[in-house]
């Protein structure tokens, strides 16, 4: 390259003369003087230069494309090198430095970063308490973020479907997005970590960690701790309260807990339809129990102010099919609460069923249904033969089973204090309803006044209940036989459930006066079943009674010879 762009001027300069001659000999151009063919001679030297420094250019470009590709090279392995060298000495700093060396190491190192490091970073986890409760915060952050996650997030999760809306779409984990509030631009990160490896399944981690983190400048660190999270928050409670779709929760099985943040309700979306307008009872006992459950939503002041805890304890009792669980359902559409089916048979015992209690949130309703039927809870001790019983098994036999009793039961004592103990403070708005088919079967502690501050009796079916079935079922007001049924209704006990079988249509070509006699028909087998029933059992208490006088009398009998046989052997009596 440097011989050529030396000698290039004087090779340039001979071939320009060279063409100029060839052009004037030629006869390509004709009278060129001497003045002409200098002109001629520069053109074609600035031709020529400028062929030249177009070709040197691109070569000179070429050399330095070479060059910067070898640079690129040797950047990228003294990268690797460097790499190489820096796990090779973390290796060692792992391997042999003290751990409290290591310790000091690290946080003074993170010392330093932050000192260069310009944001902050704030982290909110979806338990809190040790992992007891349910964050309120967590889930206020995760409504916010519901509606931006939609526009600005390139991985989402579709939760689930409410009637026609849309999807709820959520950020997915390990997503980032960007909000910008009165100026103050932050960053929102998802994130979830599982504490201990999961094993081939197909279900999520139950013991996963899940949390967000906000970043922000420090300079803005007033802002966002006094504003802008108070801003999120009350955001998010909007939010919550205008998209709320209410749940059923069923507890799972205490044994297949798996670590402490497991999931211990499980649950569905409540769509029951039973209202107070559709209930099957009188109307005067339905606005009752109304005013009841307004009065009770209204009183947070009022219990805080008598030191008592913001809940409400409910006792239906009646005959199967009296409307028990309609009962319930109507209560809950009429509060707008969430519905907790609590199954006391899958507690394993009084510790997670303090934690069951934990994790229910507020405005919802507990149910026990069949409180007389899923445990042992009646009030009736053992007897004398089981603890003879007891008495005669061998230690290690009796010592066993006292442990297997102890590890594996939920305790009335447990109950109760899940009802108004210490623990039952833990949340409020809150309505605990238990149901019973036997109420004289349940233990007067349980049913006391202060544990159960409402007593409600799912009766039979009556005139004013059977209206309400009539306008559900067939929508009609009244009717011809309406007299009949009222009279046969004040006869015969029938539930509501059997009243309503004979009132629903089985075609569509079916007349509502089929079904009001069908009914009547019913009830008058009711009637003529109960009359005879009634009969036998006046019969066989009458056999009971004459046995019982019969045994008597022979007892009498029994004695009167034996003291007589006394009188004969010792001569005078008693």
């Amino acid at each position: 390259m440097k011989t050529e762009s030396l000698t290039y001027p004087l090779l340039s300069r001979q071939w320009c003369w060279e063409l100029v001659r060839n052009f004037s000999d030629g006869g390509i151009v004709y009278n060129l003087n001497h003045h002409k063919q200098l002109s001629l001679f520069y053109i074609f030297l600035t031709v020529d230069t400028l062929l030249h420094k177009q070709n040197f250019n691109h070569f000179q470009k070429k050399r330095e494309s070479k060059a910067k590709m070898m640079m690129k090279g040797e950047m990228w392995s003294n990268l690797g090198s460097t790499m190489a060298a820096i796990m090779f000495i973390y290796a060692m700093f792992r391997q042999y430095v003290p751990p409290q060396l290591q310790d000091y190491i690290s946080r003074y190192s993170k010392k330093l970063s932050n000192l260069m490091y310009p944001y902050v970073h704030i982290t909110f986890d979806e338990f809190t308490a040790e992992g007891m409760k349910r964050s309120e915060a967590f889930l206020a952050i995760q409504n916010y973020l519901s509606g931006r996650s939609s526009a600005y997030a390139k991985r989402l999760k579709a939760d689930d479907v409410q009637d026609s809306q849309p999807f709820v779409l959520r950020m997915d984990y390990g997503e980032e997005i960007t909000d910008e509030f009165n100026g103050v631009k932050v960053w929102w990160a998802a994130n979830a970590i599982s504490s201990k490896p999961q094993q081939f399944s197909s279900y999520p981690a139950s013991d996963e960690r899940r949390f967000y983190v906000l970043k922000f400048h420090k300079r803005d660190r007033d802002f966002i701790t006094g504003t802008y999270l108070i801003h999120v928050l009350n955001q998010g409670k909007v939010i919550a309260a205008d998209k709320r779709q209410r749940k059923l929760y069923s507890n799972s099985a205490g044994y297949g807990w798996s670590g402490f943040r497991s999931t211990r309700w499980t649950h569905v979306d409540f769509e029951h339809p039973a209202t107070f307008d559709t209930l099957a009872m009188d109307a005067k006992r339905k606005q009752e129990i109304e005013k009841d459950l307004i009065k009770f939503s209204k009183r947070k002041e009022y219990y805080a102010k008598i030191g008592k805890a913001w809940k409400r304890g409910y006792l239906l009792y009646g005959p199967p099919g009296t409307g028990k669980s309609t009962m319930i359902a109507a209560m809950a559409n009429f509060l707008n609460y969430d519905v907790y089916d609590l199954e006391l048979t899958t507690v394993k015992n009084n510790v997670e069923l303090r934690r069951l209690l934990i994790e229910i949130s507020n405005k919802s309703i507990i149910v026990i249904e069949d409180i007389d039927c899923s445990l042992d809870l009646t009030g009736q001790r053992e007897k004398k033969k089981k603890k003879d019983e007891n008495e005669e098994m061998d230690p290690v036999s009796k010592r066993a089973k006292e442990e297997e009793k102890k590890d594996g039961d939920v305790t009335l004592s447990g109950l109760l204090n899940f009802i108004d103990g210490l623990w039952s403070a833990c949340g409020g708005e809150r309505i605990i309803v238990f149901t019973t088919n036997h109420v004289e079967k349940l233990d007067p502690a349980l049913i006391r006044r202060g544990r159960i501050d409402k007593r409600i009796e799912m009766s039979y079916c009556r005139f004013e209940a059977f209206k309400v079935l009539a306008k559900n079922y067939l929508d009609i007001d009244t009717h011809p036989l309406f007299g009949e049924i009222g009279r046969l209704l004040e006869e015969t006990d029938m539930t509501p459930a059997d009243v309503a079988e004979n009132l629903m249509l089985k075609s569509d070509e079916e007349e509502d006066e089929t079904c009001l006699k069908n009914l009547i028909e019913a009830l008058k087998a009711a009637k003529e079943e109960a009359g005879k029933k009634a009969e036998k059992e006046a019969l066989l208490k009458a056999e009971k009674e004459q046995k019982e006088k019969d045994q008597s009398v022979q007892e009498d009998v029994k004695q009167d010879a034996t003291s007589a046989k006394e009188v004969k052997e010792n001569g005078f009596i008693h």
